[in-house]
């Protein structure tokens, strides 16, 4: 999976001045959880939304995540998106992909969600996502909630 995630990075890095406002970098928080026990979580993004006529999207998301307890490591992810711009500023969207591994001995996860994005003053916004994470390509696993901020360039 690193593989594909260090060159997706190294595209969106390099490909920086053509993203004309749609490019975007974000920070976020949040909690995840499984089995009747839950923990912090908190990462950075990159992302680049293409527009699919005037009020849907579509795009692609590069992360790093890190869940706060000890034995974790940091979680590298390749999500696509797609959506609709609902209005003034706002986003709604749903999300797939997949994740590596958060800790040694751990498996790497698909992922299915959704989210809102809404713009704060300019090209800062704010965002809040669900995520579950299936376990053994199954429906048990962990889910997430985490809650963002970002800047569109």
């Amino acid at each position: 999976m690193k593989k594909i995630i260090l060159p997706v990075l190294a595209s969106l890095a390099f490909a920086t001045p053509a993203l004309a406002n749609e490019g975007r970098i974000e920070a976020r928080g949040g909690v995840i959880w499984s089995n009747g026990s839950s923990e912090d979580t908190w990462g950075i993004a990159a992302g680049y939304d293409f527009d699919l006529g005037s009020s849907a999207f579509a795009g692609v998301e590069v992360s790093g995540d890190k869940i706060g307890t000890s034995g974790t490591k940091v979680a590298f992810g390749l999500t696509t998106r797609l959506g609709v711009k609902a209005g003034e500023g706002t986003r709604l969207f749903g999300a797939g992909g997949y994740t590596t591994e958060a800790c040694n001995g751990c498996d790497g996860q698909w992922n299915l969600g959704a989210g809102v994005e809404q713009k704060v003053s300019g090209p800062v916004y704010v965002k809040a996502e669900y995520r579950h994470f299936f376990e053994n390509d199954i429906v048990l696993g962990s889910d997430a909630v985490a809650a963002g901020v970002g800047v569109r360039f």
